[in-house]
């Protein structure tokens, strides 16, 4: 596989979890508050972080796959700093105990691979 591949594979990669997730979050909250350790009745204010989550996930994973490349440009600039600050946002909340140790793990794993994805995407930069 050649370089340029792989760090288009890795935008689009990035683009689909984003996407995956945040449309969840948006429209179902409560599956990703389940996760969290919210019970899955829970309604209201609980939940409005989760669809907060959800568009500003759709909209970066959207702007990721957009052929406006000053879009692209600037969804790759900052998806490292989104990613790397969640990733250390879900380790102090699994360190500190605020959240299972199950889900902390989940979720840091995830968003380490997701700033990894973006650490590769980044590179497309460079052409």
């Amino acid at each position: 596989m050649r370089d340029r591949d792989l760090v288009r594979g890795a935008r689009i990669a990035l683009a689909a979890i984003r996407l995956f997730n945040g449309g969840t979050a948006l429209a179902a909250p409560g599956v990703f508050a389940a996760r969290t350790g919210v019970p899955a009745s829970m309604e209201g204010a609980v939940l409005y972080p989760w669809r907060m989550f959800g568009i500003r996930t759709l909209l970066i994973g959207g702007d990721l796959l957009t052929r406006d490349e000053q879009i692209r440009r600037h969804a790759l600039r900052v998806a490292v700093l989104v990613h790397a600050s969640d990733t250390a946002a879900a380790f102090a909340a699994l360190r500190s105990g605020q959240v299972p140790r199950r889900t902390g793990i989940t979720a840091t794993s995830i968003s380490a691979l997701n700033t990894v994805l973006a650490l590769v995407a980044r590179r497309e930069l460079r052409s």
